[in-house]
């Protein structure tokens, strides 16, 4: 079926030099303008580095002006053919927004699986996302999983590029490329620090400073420093996370400029959950727990710690072109004791579940190298854009489960159940994986600017990937290459209104085996999009509608085991929908971000699948200054979806199924922030007002449930 004929069936300074060389490199959060004159402050521009996005610090935005997360080209929102969501610094701070989850909860069209309390997938247009960035170095993501509790203080903003980004990540799934852009250092001196407390105990610190450190302004740098600690809803639960940033820009000449930065989290958190709630009984009916019920174990622990370091060359040889060079070097650690509770219970006694007790260290090396280049050329009298560059990106990743004795102890009722396992050996068994990925690109883009008002984007990516070594008893090998080509084109129907359409590719390979113990192939996928895109007021309001089909072939799909190993079958699918994304000023005094996305998600034959993911999804945050309290802002965040559902088997031996529903919620999170005076200000942040009772995914047999009813109060200091 062609793209458009299923159109129709969808509309249906230096106080910083003693800290950077006692703390080693760091950057800050940029305090909000006084009341009633948020949105009239600039970003500072820093010296050397006129190539940089605009900072949505200090704008008191919902958006930003430019993004090259599509093209490493400097585009509007309007001239970039894909939908691009922002969400800014400003929105990060108005609802606290502290950590990556609850953040891209809150992002236009992407859906934050958590099935376990310190792990989590994320879902766009129907399927995984895969492409991570920062500063648009792509990272090599070896799972479909992200371990521990992101946070966010270090970055300016994230932004979201829907739909396959051939160009910037050949290999993924044509869902989304999240795109974090950290905080660089200013010129002037700046800082700022906040004191936040909270329900479950929770109390957080963030500090950040930033500014030139020699007369000159040639070299500037930033700290940022956050700590956090917090018990939780959940019995026996809590986590400490520590957070370092530091960045050192140097201008070597007029033209070339150098820096250097790192940042170090740590995450520690206290019996957190492997696995999850039990969905169903063993007679098919529901399980129905309290929120605060939790299968960890008094001793389990799953502490994380990520180390990242990158170095960045950029030297400009003219007005129109310039070159970067990016060296970067992570380090992941996980080193965890863990209690998984497996089994189905019985709805009269509560028996059935039995204990699974692991520890599980993994270290995963990774180390990018990314080199661009973009400028101008003139043809035919007109001027146009190009990009081109290459890649190259390893990761080393080794991992050892140990299985602990008494593997099959039979456990209490969850009901009376209070994490008391006495800590076994972990000797009973090992296992593990050893594999390296490496993987090389080189791509090449241009924008032909046809007339002043039509826009072609044309380009190809290269990539080869290679992946050798063992994962839990089967090969991890795969060697495969493609090329994955990109096209879009914009046309200005009016002076603040165009229409586009792109077209892209991406691959993906697969390590899952079949009934024959052999690879899979990579998946095939590629994405289309049509739709209308507007700017207004200077670009400080973004707004588009899309319409968009993605599809995936070969697609792996769990289909049971041979013996101990897991095997898989190949699918199809197809996701087609709409999505509509509003970002920035209605008013002076009025900030929006409204997404909604609508979908379908069938195979081939026309079934559902993944029924896990809504179909329908609304985000919508506003703040509002108000009048005659200029000193005031309030805001709203919502975030609804539709119902979702998963089948599992019950009884094996009849073959008897059950159904878990969670039906269609909505969470409704206010703000409210006061400024005492130009440095001072107190805000108060209440998280889901009507106190909903939902689970966090349903992508397993097993969930918990969200947070309930909770709040937070800050101080917060600016200079």
């Amino acid at each position: 079926m062609s793209f458009l004929h299923t159109l129709p069936a969808v509309f249906r300074q230096r106080p910083l030099f003693a800290l950077i060389t006692a703390l080693h490199i760091g950057p800050a959060v940029a305090a909000e303008p006084p009341a009633g004159s948020e949105t009239a402050l600039p970003a500072i521009t820093v010296t050397g580095n006129a190539d940089s996005e605009v900072s949505t610090e200090k704008t008191g935005l919902y958006t930003t002006s430019r993004s090259s997360s599509a093209t490493k080209m400097n585009l509007s929102l309007r001239e970039t053919p894909q939908t691009v969501s922002v969400l800014s610094r400003s929105q990060l701070d108005d609802f606290k927004l502290d950590n990556v989850n609850d953040a891209l909860a809150a992002s236009s069209g992407i859906v934050v699986e958590r099935p376990e309390t310190d792990r989590t997938y994320y879902t766009a247009r129907g399927f995984d996302v895969t492409n991570f960035q920062f500063d648009g170095i792509g990272v090599p993501f070896v799972y479909d999983i992200v371990n521990g509790d992101i946070d966010t203080a270090i970055y300016d903003r994230i932004e979201a590029v829907y739909g396959a980004n051939g160009l910037m990540s050949a290999t993924g799934f044509p869902s989304a490329t999240v795109n974090f852009i950290r905080k660089r250092p200013t010129v002037d001196f700046a800082a700022s620090a906040g004191l936040t407390a909270g329900s479950w105990e929770k109390y957080r610190l963030d500090a950040d400073v930033s500014g030139a450190l020699i007369d000159s302004g040639r070299i500037r740098g930033r700290l940022v420093f956050a700590r956090e600690d917090k018990n939780s809803y959940l019995d026996r639960y809590s986590r400490e996370k520590t957070v370092f940033y530091g960045i050192v820009e140097t201008d070597l000449a007029e033209s070339t400029q150098l820096a250097i930065g790192h940042h170090t989290q740590i995450n520690k958190p206290k019996s957190p959950m492997w696995g999850a709630l039990p969905l169903y009984y063993s007679d098919g009916s529901p399980t129905n727990f309290d929120r605060s019920t939790s299968t960890a174990a008094d001793w389990a622990v799953w502490d994380s710690k990520t180390q990242s370091t990158f170095v960045e060359l950029t030297h400009h040889f003219n007005d129109d072109w310039l070159a970067k060079a990016v060296v970067t070097r992570q380090e992941f650690t996980n080193n965890s004791s863990l209690f998984y509770v497996y089994g189905t219970p019985d709805r009269t006694t509560g028996l059935g579940l039995f204990s699974y007790p692991s520890q599980y260290d993994m270290t995963n090396k990774q180390t990018m190298v990314d080199l661009y280049a973009t400028g101008h050329f003139s043809l035919a009298g007109r001027k146009h854009d190009v990009s081109i560059g290459a890649s190259w990106a390893k990761s080393a990743l080794s991992d050892l489960s140990s299985y602990g004795q008494g593997i099959g102890t039979a456990l209490p009722p969850l009901e009376s159940w209070t994490g008391n396992y006495p800590m076994p050996t972990f000797d009973a068994a090992f296992n593990g994986s050893d594999f390296t990925d490496t993987r090389k690109s080189a791509f090449f883009a241009t924008r032909f600017n046809l007339r002043d008002d039509l826009k072609l984007i044309a380009g190809v990516r290269a990539t080869s990937v290679d992946i050798r070594g063992t994962s839990y008893g089967g090969s991890r090998q795969s060697d495969t290459s493609k090329l994955t080509p990109y096209f879009g084109a914009i046309y200005d129907l009016l002076p603040a209104l165009s229409v586009y359409g792109s077209y892209t590719e991406l691959f993906n390979p697969q390590y899952q085996v079949d009934a024959t113990l052999a690879p899979l192939d990579p998946v095939r996928g590629n994405s289309k999009e049509i739709g209308l895109k507007s700017d207004f007021f200077n670009k400080r309001l973004n707004a588009s509608l899309a319409y968009f089909q993605t599809e995936q072939n070969g697609l792996a799909e769990a289909a049971g085991y041979v013996g101990p190993v897991a095997i898989y079958r190949a699918i199809d699918a197809e996701s087609s929908g709409v999505q509509l994304d509003i970002s920035g000023a209605l008013t002076e005094r009025l900030q929006v971000n409204l997404g909604y996305t609508q979908l379908t998600l069938t195979d081939p034959q026309g079934n559902d699948v993944r029924t896990h993911t809504p179909r329908r999804l609304l985000r919508l945050s506003g703040t509002y200054r108000v009048p005659m309290i200029e000193q005031l802002k309030v805001g709203a965040n919502v975030s609804w979806q539709d119902d979702i559902h998963r089948v599992d088997v019950y009884d094996f031996g009849t073959g008897a199924t059950t159904r878990t529903t969670q039906p269609a919620y909505a969470l409704v999170n206010l703000m409210a922030r006061y400024d005492i005076n130009k440095h001072l200000s107190v805000s108060a942040n209440l998280n889901n007002l009507t106190d909903e009772k939902y689970f966090t995914s349903l992508m397993w047999s097993q969930s918990y449930y969200g947070a309930p009813r909770n709040f937070s109060v800050s101080l917060n200091w600016k200079y």
